[in-house]
């Protein structure tokens, strides 16, 4: 079975240039950003150059490019290949969007049926139909409920940790109810990455050396395990449904730690990219092309 579209939920891994058209704080359309994008534009995407859903659409020969659904630019031929609904900034919790005026998750859904009514008037509903239900809907979401939300703003103070876990998987599984029963079948969730690695947590909670924080770590382990239990669930429950766990979490941070195993190495990319067959990738790239070689959805 061919995958005729790629759509994207959750936050700024996989958000294609959404926040450009909302009032927030959390953008990315400027320089550094899309340094290394086709031309050096910087897109919207919160990265270099590609994102997963690019790079996911690109290997499976489906486009060489997601759009954003907020894209002004989108034509309405654009939607049979699949858009975006992420934000930067949001999480499951819905208390994480709201602290820095992003998109929810439940205000992705709404954009989601909106896209389904478009998406009937170019292709019919039998053809959306078979589109919504082939297609790949990835789910990622979870690092700034647990950097931000719980560590930073405070939360933590209110739940403990494997309370606030619990929120966070539950409200995963209602969206990922709310989206099947709009047609999706193959839904791909992917786990927290080691958030305690990122710079900017380092700079918080990693000391002077500025390691990676352990505690935070942890606390992204212990949601992916809930993640990873609750998709083998929702399979059961959800007919005819594929719902896959990605274990992003243990490949970026043997990366990390051990990045001459995969490359040449270079220093002065601190810990983000190696350099494989000649080429320079963030670590996305190199973990989602390795991915798709060993899953189906």
């Amino acid at each position: 079975m061919t995958v005729p579209a790629i759509f994207a939920f959750g936050d700024s891994i996989v958000d294609q240039g959404n926040n450009n058209a909302i009032k927030t704080l959390i953008k990315c359309d400027f320089m550094p950003y899309g340094k290394d994008f086709e031309g050096g534009v910087s897109t919207g995407r919160f990265c270099n150059g590609k994102t997963p859903p690019d790079l996911i659409a690109e290997e499976l020969g489906i486009a060489e490019l997601i759009p954003a659904y907020l894209d002004p630019n989108l034509k309405l031929m654009d939607l049979k290949k699949g858009v975006s609904f992420s934000s930067g900034g949001c999480g499951y919790d819905p208390q994480t969007a709201k602290l820095v005026s992003v998109i929810s998750l439940s205000d992705q859904l709404e954009l989601f049926k909106e896209y389904i009514g478009k998406l009937k008037g170019v292709v019919g509903e039998e053809e959306t139909h078979n589109i919504l239900s082939n297609s790949i809907h990835l789910l990622v979401a979870g690092s700034d409920d647990l950097a931000n939300t719980y560590f930073t703003f405070g939360v933590g103070q209110l739940y403990d940790l494997s309370s606030y876990s619990d929120l966070m998987v539950s409200s995963a599984s209602t969206f990922i109810q709310e989206i099947y029963k709009l047609g999706a079948r193959r839904i791909a969730v992917f786990g927290i990455p080691p958030i305690g690695c990122l710079p900017s947590q380092r700079t918080l909670a990693g000391g002077g050396a500025r390691m990676c924080s352990q505690k935070y770590n942890q606390a992204a382990q212990l949601v992916n395990s809930k993640f990873s239990s609750q998709c083998d669930s929702l399979i059961k429950k959800l007919p005819q449904s594929r719902v896959v766990y990605f274990d992003i979490y243990n490949p970026v941070l043997d990366l990390i730690q051990s990045p001459q195993n995969y490359g040449e190495w270079d220093d002065s990319l601190q810990s983000t990219s190696v350099r494989l067959d000649g080429k320079n990738y963030s670590y996305w790239s190199y973990v989602i092309r390795n991915f798709l070689k060993g899953k189906k959805m």
